[in-house]
């Protein structure tokens, strides 16, 4: 039997949807951009795989271009859900070069602000070989939940 205890959970409540919490846990450092955990209570919002493309299915030119419509697509999507960003729990980044996300993170954290403003829910960020479509550089999934 292990002797090692979890850790303590510092449930702190972020400015945002109604029942939704920020999971932090105690002594942990406070990410920057994103949240170690989130716990809602409603009903669920889930993009697919969403790329920087426009509605006439045209990439945007480059990295932070293409991360840009790909937050404003998912944007649209909630929208769609009758969801808001601030309802956001989960984001999972696929990108095909990490140095290339890295190489912008002030400028990816402006839009990101831009678009969803201060909430910052869980996030996964995964380097991958390619995409489907082939010139796509990033392909963001989304989970939302709206309080009842």
């Amino acid at each position: 039997m292990s002797t090692t205890k979890a850790p303590t959970l510092a449930v702190v409540k972020q400015d945002g949807a109604e029942g939704m919490r920020v999971l932090q846990p105690s002594g942990w450092p406070m990410p920057k951009g994103y949240a170690n955990g989130i716990s809602a209570e409603g009903r669920i919002v889930v993009t697919g795989g969403v790329i920087g493309w426009d509605a006439s299915e045209t990439l945007a030119d480059g990295f932070v271009a293409q991360v840009r419509q790909a937050l404003e697509n998912i944007s649209a999507i909630l929208a769609e859900g009758h969801a808001r960003p601030e309802h956001l729990v989960r984001l999972t980044w696929y990108v095909v070069d990490m140095d290339e996300y890295l190489g912008h993170l002030k400028e990816l954290g402006k839009i990101y602000r831009e678009i969803f403003g201060s909430h910052y829910p869980a996030m996964a960020l995964v380097q991958v070989v390619r995409l489907v479509e082939k010139t796509a550089r990033v392909e963001i999934e989304a989970t939302a939940v709206v309080p009842r």
